[in-house]
Formats: C-alpha cells, sequence, structure tokens
C-alpha cells in the first residue's frame, strides 16, 4: 500500500489536507504523480511544476514542497507539502 499525505499551509500552519492511497502495481513515480494529480483535484487547484529543488528534496527525503514559484496561477495559502508515509 502506497499513501501519500498532501498538506497546505498558510503561516506555519496547517490548514487543509488528505491522504491518497494507491495499492496499483504501478511503478513509484507514477503512484506519486496520480496521487498528486487526485489531491489536487480535491483541493481545485492547477498542478504544481517539479523544480530541481523540489525533485532533489523528494529523492532525499520522500518529501518536497511546493511554493508559488511552482504554480502557474495564484495560490491562497503559503506552500504544499508532500510527503511518502507509506510504501
Amino acid at each position: 500500500m502506497f499513501r501519500l499525505w498532501i498538506k497546505l499551509f498558510r503561516d506555519n500552519r496547517l490548514i487543509r489536507d488528505t491522504v491518497v492511497e494507491d495499492d496499483s502495481c504501478d511503478t513509484r513515480t507514477h503512484k506519486i504523480f496520480h496521487a498528486l494529480e487526485e489531491a489536487c483535484y480535491q483541493f481545485d487547484l492547477g498542478h504544481p511544476i517539479w523544480l530541481d529543488s523540489s525533485i532533489r528534496d523528494f529523492q532525499r527525503h520522500s518529501k518536497a514542497r511546493f511554493y508559488q514559484d511552482s504554480f502557474i496561477e495564484s495560490i491562497d495559502f503559503d506552500y504544499m507539502e508532500i510527503q511518502v508515509i507509506e510504501e
């Protein structure tokens, strides 16, 4: 079972979160992209752009943050954090 925790923060406070589970036989990368897509749909957000810093952080820590520069449209929170909580 793969689980990804997606959290939205404003002023260093958690304002919204969700956990997306995926038990398919896809690769880890596909599971991450599908979970992020589902969470963005739930939060009514556009998909964030994976910058080099986000990719490096995610590869090292299984956690990444997406700030305003990762989104095309304006966001009403400070950052979105994703974290793998189970693989």
